[in-house]
């Protein structure tokens, strides 16, 4: 058995190699002026094959087999085209998961104190929203839709060519409505409590001289569902709020809607060009309460267009986001942030003592 089976390898070489070096005769390349003697080799192994002379084929084959080596197969490739496609194939898969998969993003500004920083660098999870065409907002695969709480990244709907980064505060369907610092989803407050008043404080850094600065601030932790997050106002936060208690409430400059019912979005902007988006739904104000007897009091709420969120910064006195320009479009966010993978206050190759090692690793919650 065992011989018959070497027999049938024997067969099985030779007639490939009949075949390879027949072939390489009639295109005439490669052979460098030796053809004549791999024809003979061929003639000589098909010839016992079509005898059937397995003896005869075992004495022929190791010529034959050593000149189709030398003059058709191929030449190892070099160490240096190894490298080169190497590093091709790396380049090309890091290409593609930044496109579909994960990629990196800087936060430049201090919108969303306490949770990022300036200066934080995160990865940012592009396929749990769907799976976007490079270049375009054209999305398909879409695992979920966004959820009350998560910070994600969008194309900012007035200027699709700047990312930011906000956190969910409503979806489409949903109300929104925002008294005296606290923030009312579907008609029900999301449950905050102060933290720190005295002594919350944050550094800022000035965009156009790059100078920090400090801000003082008054912190509280929010509660949707399951996740707790801290949020920053203004210091004056808690003072407002015992005289509020004590019978005296006043309305705060970041109340949303306000009280002149004008609805923003990108048609009539202050900071950016005034023009629509193509994408924004402008959604509607809907009064509830015509005469609140104070003006903490829920009385004009905003209602969240189908597949738009209604995103905030979690510094909620610095933070330029929808309560100014609108919803985002669903199709406008690139994804998720998940943690964060280097964070420093000034970068020098030479000097790592800007480098926030302790925030390293923190996921973004």
């Amino acid at each position: 058995m065992r011989a018959a089976s070497l027999d049938r390898r024997v067969r099985k070489e030779a007639t490939l190699l009949v075949r390879e070096a027949r072939t390489a005769l009639s295109l005439k390349r490669g052979l460098r002026g030796r053809a004549a003697e791999l024809e003979a080799a061929t003639n000589d192994v098909g010839k016992a094959l079509d005898a059937k002379d397995l003896h005869r084929v075992r004495q022929a084959l190791p010529v034959l087999d050593a000149l189709v080596d030398d003059l058709i197969k191929r030449p190892p490739k070099s160490t240096t085209r190894d490298y080169v496609e190497s590093i091709g194939a790396a380049i090309l898969i890091a290409l593609a998961l930044r496109a579909f998969v994960i990629e990196a993003f800087k936060i430049p500004s201090s919108s969303m104190y306490p949770t990022l920083e300036i200066g934080d660098h995160i990865f940012v999870n592009k396929f749990i929203y769907g799976v976007r065409i490079p270049w375009t907002q054209t999305k398909f695969f879409e695992v979920r839709k966004p959820k009350h709480g998560e910070v994600i990244v969008f194309m900012q709907p007035c200027q699709l060519e700047r990312d930011y980064i906000k956190r969910v505060v409503a979806v489409g369907g949903d109300t929104v409505e925002v008294r005296c610092n606290v923030v009312y989803v579907n008609g029900k407050a999301v449950p905050s409590k102060l933290v720190e008043a005295d002594g919350c404080e944050y550094q800022d850094r000035n965009e156009d001289s790059s100078e920090w600065f400090t801000r003082q601030c008054s912190r509280y932790r929010e509660s949707v569902d399951d996740l707790d997050y801290d949020t920053y106002h203004d210091p004056e936060r808690p003072a407002r709020e015992d005289e509020a208690k004590a019978g005296r409430p006043r309305a705060d400059s970041k109340d949303f809607p306000q009280m002149d019912r004008v609805l923003h979005n990108c048609s009539n902007q202050r900071d950016f060009e005034s023009k629509p988006a193509a994408n924004q739904l402008p959604g509607k104000i809907v009064e509830t309460n015509p005469n609140p007897k104070s003006a903490c009091e829920p009385q004009l709420h905003y209602v969240v267009p189908d597949n738009h969120v209604f995103v905030m910064g979690d510094n909620r006195n610095n933070s330029n986001d929808s309560r100014f320009w609108g919803s985002v479009p669903v199709e406008n966010i690139k994804g998720k942030a998940l943690f964060i993978w280097l964070s420093y206050s000034n970068w020098d190759p030479f000097d790592w003592s800007g480098i926030r090692w302790g925030r390293i690793g923190n996921f973004v919650h």
